[in-house]
């Protein structure tokens, strides 16, 4: 059986793990990828994983009410700041699997993985 990506991600301070983009893009048909970043980020120059939510940071409060405490989520951002603050809220709400992308859309990018851009 496949280890799911959450028990492969590197542990951190806020009660979540950081994830490679390697293992986003191999993860994004099972798991929840929520971008954080505003509008013209997410169709902007560094695009979007395919399959990802904008739910900007500033509303994510609002988002996350009715989603799964036991789901696998990743925070996305456009270099991981933001997104790791994101996923540590999420952690202290009581969510057990989530996960920033490390680097955010940055690395993403230099990993040449797919995007989607307008």
């Amino acid at each position: 059986m496949q280890a799911n990506v959450y028990d492969t991600a590197r542990p951190m301070r806020g009660g979540y793990r950081d994830v490679s983009p390697p293992a986003a893009y191999q993860a994004r048909e099972t798991t929840r990828l929520v971008d954080v970043r505003e509008p013209l980020e997410f169709t902007g120059e560094l695009g979007h994983i395919p399959g990802a939510e904008l739910v900007p940071l500033a509303t994510l409060d609002r988002h996350f009410g009715g989603w799964d405490k036991n789901a696998e989520i990743i925070v996305i951002c456009r270099s991981g700041a933001r997104s790791s603050g994101a996923a540590e809220t999420l952690a202290r709400a009581g969510f057990r699997r989530v996960m920033n992308l490390a680097g955010g859309m940055i690395a993403y990018n230099a990993a040449q993985l797919p995007v989607v851009r307008p």
